[in-house]
Formats: structure tokens, C-alpha cells, sequence
């Protein structure tokens, strides 16, 4: 989005509950009686017929029903990427020129919850016509597996009669489920409860989901993985984006790339008079993605570091005096501070101190030579 860019909201309309006269597989009007009594009725192969309502919520990256895993480290941003796609979706404004079919939208805020509350707030002020979305915010901690059938009686409560959920969002899953994330049994009864969900409301079932170690898959079994109608990998760049990649699709095209960035913005000041802020989304144009993908990846370690900056400054930054050396309003944090986040997030597989200092020495030279990461005297940001 511009920042000239309004969103042109579509009245909401309830998803349509008449049946479908064969398009679920079934024939209109049955041969005989017998047909009537069986509990798994013969469709006659000339009488399937096509279903003619869209297959998508989002075209070409978010079907209509199914479950989606949208995966990632921490703190690269996946959260806010999914919380703008179904923004989008809520108002009916096609997004990054995909068409979108408008619909309600339940998610389910499980962790950050003051922060998601800001965030909401930021996007409310860049968009002031969004006040009236059908978005609606769950902050009550939940067990899928076990809580989904309360939960699916809770959301029928609360909307009005007829009118169902496009899309039912969890994040995350971690904060979710009830069990191991690399149990089978734990992980098979999530999926069960995900589906079922799905199946009540005829909606998709988006599920935020975090990396294991590596960085290269989503984190537990693969049952999830092998349940997913598709499947989208987020991470920064070299250039800090966000890059959204359609990784698996059941119905539609992979490699699908969405490349973002986030925004600061002030949403007021709190009870001691100091500025709080949150982000919204904004995307980047091709030839800004392009440059990103030209800039030399970064090292394992530079990669670590700048994670570290992120999350110390998520913590622990503060904004400094005025400055003719640090930009105005922007939040920094000490070196040392950052270092140490640095080391325990394992920058140096050594134990010895001298193997940290040195690996993390070399992520600071990386970082601040590439301007990913600016200084002044002791003091570290993001620019």
C-alpha cells in the first residue's frame, strides 16, 4: 500500500447457506428411494457438477477453505504481514493486484497482545475508513484440540444468524496447542481441530507457525505440513523486507512473492508521556525488491546479529536525547546490550569468550558496512 492508498470497503454479505444442487457431489434429485437412505450416496459421473463459487479468499495465495501455515522465525514480521493480508480481505481491497473476495475475519490474537493491540491502532490511524471492518479480535488463551468445539459455539453466538467467518486466524500455534509440537499423536489431534473449524464455517483456517533451528522448515511434525492446503515461508532480506513465498500450493502456483516492509507509527503516548509506537505494512516496488535480492546475502552470523538488534531494540530499545548524529524519534540501544542478546542467541558456536567477541565483531563490520545497521558512539538502530 501507497500512502495515498484508501481501502474502498464493499458492504459485507453472509456467505451464501442455500445448497448447492449437486455441486458438493451429490445428484439434485436421486435416481430412486434407495439413494435417499444411504449413507454414502453414488453420484452418476455425468451428473458431478462444478462448483461455480470462487476458490479463493485471496487469488492465487489464500484458498477459500483449507488450512494455511504461514511460517518464519521470530520477530521477522509474519505476524504483521498476515494481520495486513486479512485487513485487506475484511475490507474487500484487492491486495498487491490479486483479487480479493470480502469476507469476515475471527483471529486469534494468543501472544503479544498489547502489541497487537497497538497495531491495530496504528492501521486505524494510516486508515481511518477501516474502523468499521468485520475484523474481530480474540485475546482469551486457547487449547485448539481441546477448546475448538467452544470456540466454534462461541463465534456462532456472538455473529448474527446466517453470517460465518471467512477465515478463522491462529496466532500462533505454539501458544495453541496443548502438547508437543513433534509428537504425532498432539500434532494429529490439532489438525483434526483445525479441520473442524474449517468445516463448520466453510473458511480457511490460517495458522502462524515458527522455524525450527535450522531456519529451513516450519518447526515439529510433518503431519501439519502434509495437512496444509498451502504453505508460505516469511523472512528478511538483506535489506530487512519482508518476504512473503508461497512454498507449497495444493490448487494454485508456488514461488508466489510478496515483499513488504514495516513503517513506524505513533499511536499516542503512555501514562509516564513517552511516545508508543507500532508499524504497518507497506509494500515494497519491484525495482526496491530487486535491489534487495542484489544485495550480497548476508553471513550466518551477520544474519544472528541483526536478529539480535531487532530483538534487543524490541525490549529493551528507548529513544535518545535529540541528536544531530541519531535520527529524531528513533529507538537505539547500547552495544552491549546488543552483544550480549547476540551471544545468547548463539552468534559463535565456541563457548569461549574470545570465539564470541570475535564473531560478533565481524557481524558489526558486516552490518554496518552493508548499512543495515547505523551507530553512534554506543548507541545501535536499524535506520
Amino acid at each position: 500500500m501507497s500512502d495515498d492508498e484508501t481501502f474502498t470497503s464493499t458492504p459485507y454479505r453472509p456467505a451464501d447457506t442455500k445448497p448447492d444442487n449437486g455441486a458438493n457431489g451429490q445428484d439434485a434429485k436421486p435416481d430412486n428411494g434407495a439413494n435417499r437412505q444411504a449413507r454414502f450416496p453414488l453420484t452418476k459421473f455425468g451428473n458431478v457438477l462444478m462448483a461455480s463459487t470462487a476458490v479463493y479468499l485471496v487469488k492465487s495465495l489464500i484458498p477459500r477453505t483449507g488450512l494455511v501455515v504461514i511460517w518464519g522465525p521470530p520477530k521477522c514480521g509474519k505476524s504483521f504481514w498476515v494481520f495486513d493480508l486479512l485487513m485487506h480481505v475484511a475490507l474487500g481491497s484487492d491486495y498487491r493486484g490479486l483479487r480479493v473476495k470480502q469476507g469476515l475475519i475471527v483471529y486469534c490474537a494468543l501472544e503479544g497482545v498489547d502489541g497487537f493491540r497497538r497495531r491495530i491502532e496504528a492501521f486505524r490511524r494510516k486508515y481511518p475508513k477501516s474502523k468499521d471492518a468485520p475484523f474481530y479480535l480474540i485475546f482469551t488463551p486457547l487449547d485448539l484440540t481441546r477448546d475448538h468445539k467452544a470456540l466454534i459455539a462461541s463465534i456462532r453466538a456472538q455473529l448474527p444468524k446466517g453470517v460465518n467467518p471467512s477465515a478463522v486466524a491462529i496466532d500462533t500455534l505454539n501458544r495453541s496447542l496443548h502438547g508437543s509440537e513433534s509428537s504425532d499423536e498432539d500434532m494429529a489431534n490439532y489438525v483434526r481441530a483445525g479441520d473442524a473449524i474449517g468445516n463448520a464455517f466453510g473458511c480457511v483456517v490460517p495458522i502462524i507457525h515458527h522455524c525450527g533451528h535450522s531456519a529451513e522448515r516450519p518447526r515439529g511434525h510433518s503431519s501439519l505440513l502434509g495437512a496444509a492446503d498451502v504453505q508460505i515461508a516469511v523472512k528478511r532480506d538483506a535489506a530487512d523486507n519482508i518476504v512473503a513465498t508461497v512454498e507449497l500450493a495444493k490448487d494454485g502456483a508456488v514461488d508466489l512473492e510478496i515483499v513488504s516492509r514495516l513503517v513506524p507509527v505513533e499511536v499516542g503516548q503512555d501514562e509516564d508521556g513517552v511516545t508508543m509506537t507500532s508499524c504497518i505494512i507497506e509494500p515494497v516496488d519491484e525495482p526496491a525488491a530487486k535491489a534487495a535480492k542484489d544485495t550480497p546475502r548476508l553471513t550466518k552470523g551477520a544474519k544472528i546479529a541483526l536478529r539480535a538488534l531487532h530483538e534487543a531494540l524490541d525490549e529493551l530499545g528507548e529513544v535518545p536525547p535529540a541528536s544531530n548524529h541519531i535520527p529524531a524519534k528513533v529507538k537505539t540501544v547500547h552495544v552491549e546490550k546488543w552483544r550480549t542478546r547476540a551471544y545468547q542467541l548463539g552468534i559463535s558456536g565456541s563457548p569461549e569468550l574470545r570465539a564470541r567477541q570475535l564473531a560478533f565483531q565481524r557481524a558489526h563490520e558486516v552490518l554496518i558496512a552493508s548499512r543495515q545497521v547505523a551507530q553512534w558512539e554506543n548507541l545501535a538502530w536499524v535506520p
